[in-house]
């Protein structure tokens, strides 16, 4: 890997950190999750009357894009194809995509367009994997919704892996080519033995490489989700794509390198229980819990891709609306805090996180306080200014009787007085700049 170009591409993302993670498709009219089919084992017939059905009459993309920025993310990355096969964009590869539905257009097209017209990069995500295509492994894989349907049990022996992967690469090319500038691709997913060069991946990575220069790409092709692969090493493969992505959870102490060193990353988690649209799954994540998520994702030098799944007629639930608003309320008045930032070796406390950048350290606040913040091995003399993030009023320093016997302790009051109880000016975080001299 040439490190200089490496690090050059990656700038960007680690600058941004919050993104906003879309899936969408034809599974959105089951409205059961967007692995309905293989869940069900539904065989493809089953399955055409969603393609047949399929009419986003309210698809706005320039309304996701607004909720997107409203809420402080300055990137997203959309589902042009998952792993039912069926595309959102034009491919001429192929007859199963939305230009053949009720929508008769290309919904990729009109995503990029929008999204960058409000200032925001664009990724698309695109699944390895295929159970729309008839030379994708039908009868004994673990995933294909036709894996024990004994119909297809000789179906293997017509079955001609290398002519999917033919298709694969092809529509890769197009989604490379045919929207201008790409700022992620995101490749879904590696299994069992279908990893690395099963997928072509050394090529496949070239031409991508050749057609956006300046894209970044996950590490889904070397590994699984749960993976992290060559990155963490000194040589990875060409394939071991810009950062890792865990899934549904926040590595406990970030991830670092064989060598112990900080590696991009960036964890993709759902607002609900589900990825694409569930009408019946409404375990809602609060709005201060995707903040504090994405504190801790920053505190420990990663990502947050916060997903949404619109529904059917290409809508945004109202309560993901409502959650995004509130995070952007307080993404406002505190991404300083965010943008930029990273890890501090102060390192997580019992009243809440800590992240920090060149010229600050941030201190977020998570619980009321029995007297003033208490924060080891710093003195006043250590910065020239210490406020409120939110509203830019200074904190004054002052000794107090309460904390004379803690010597090697900076206290910074939070409250009208140097002692007591007080009740957080923010509820979700209250966010204190401490401005290093």
């Amino acid at each position: 890997m040439d490190w200089n170009a490496y690090q050059e591409r990656i700038k960007w993302f680690q600058q941004d950190r919050f993104g906003m993670f879309i899936h969408w498709g034809i599974y959105a009219i089951p409205a059961r999750g967007e692995w309905v089919r293989s869940v069900e084992r539904m065989p493809k017939e089953d399955y055409q009357k969603y393609f047949d059905a399929f009419d986003p009459v309210d698809y706005n993309p320039k309304e996701w894009a607004r909720l997107a920025k409203n809420a402080g993310m300055k990137y997203a990355v959309l589902t042009a194809k998952h792993h039912d096969g069926f595309c959102l964009f034009d491919s001429k590869l192929t007859e199963y995509k939305a230009t053949n539905t009720k929508a008769k257009r290309d919904l990729v097209k009109e995503y990029v367009e929008a999204f960058r017209s409000e200032g925001l990069k664009v990724g698309l995500y695109f699944s390895l994997i295929d159970w729309y295509h008839p030379d994708y492994p039908h009868y004994g894989d673990r995933n294909h919704p036709m894996r024990d349907n004994e119909d297809f049990k000789n179906h293997s022996e017509e079955e001609n892996f290398d002519r999917y992967l033919d298709y694969l690469h092809g529509q890769v090319r197009e989604v490379c080519t045919n929207y201008g500038k790409i700022d992620i691709l995101w490749f879904d997913f590696s299994y069992d033995q279908l990893t690395g060069e099963k997928w072509r991946a050394t090529e496949l990575v070239e031409m991508v490489r050749t057609l956006q220069p300046g894209v970044l790409i996950d590490n889904r092709l070397e590994v699984s989700g749960e993976g992290f692969g060559s990155l963490l090493t000194d040589n990875p493969s060409t394939y071991s794509g810009d950062f890792v992505s865990p899934e549904q959870i926040i590595p406990p102490e970030g991830i670092l390198s064989d060598k112990g060193k900080p590696v991009a990353w960036e964890a993709c988690v759902t607002l609900n229980n589900n990825w694409g649209y569930a009408a019946h799954d409404h375990d809602w994540k609060c709005a201060k819990t995707v903040v504090r998520k994405l504190v801790e994702c920053v505190s420990k030098n990663g990502n947050l891709l916060l997903n949404v799944g619109p529904d059917a007629k290409g809508v945004i639930p109202k309560e993901s609306v409502e959650i995004l608003t509130a995070v952007g309320d307080w993404m406002q008045k505190n991404g300083a805090s965010i943008y930029g930032c990273g890890g501090s070796t102060i390192g997580q406390q019992p009243w809440g996180m800590v992240t920090e950048d060149e010229d600050n350290i941030f201190l977020h606040i998570y619980e009321d306080t029995v007297g003033p913040v208490p924060l080891k091995g710093f003195t006043k003399e250590d910065f020239t200014l210490l406020q409120f993030e939110e509203n830019g009023a200074e904190i004054v320093l002052q000794p107090s009787w309460t904390t004379g016997n803690y010597p090697g302790y900076l206290f910074i009051p939070v409250g009208p007085d140097t002692h007591g109880s007080y009740a957080l000016p923010n509820k979700i975080d209250t966010v204190i700049r401490m401005v290093k001299k």
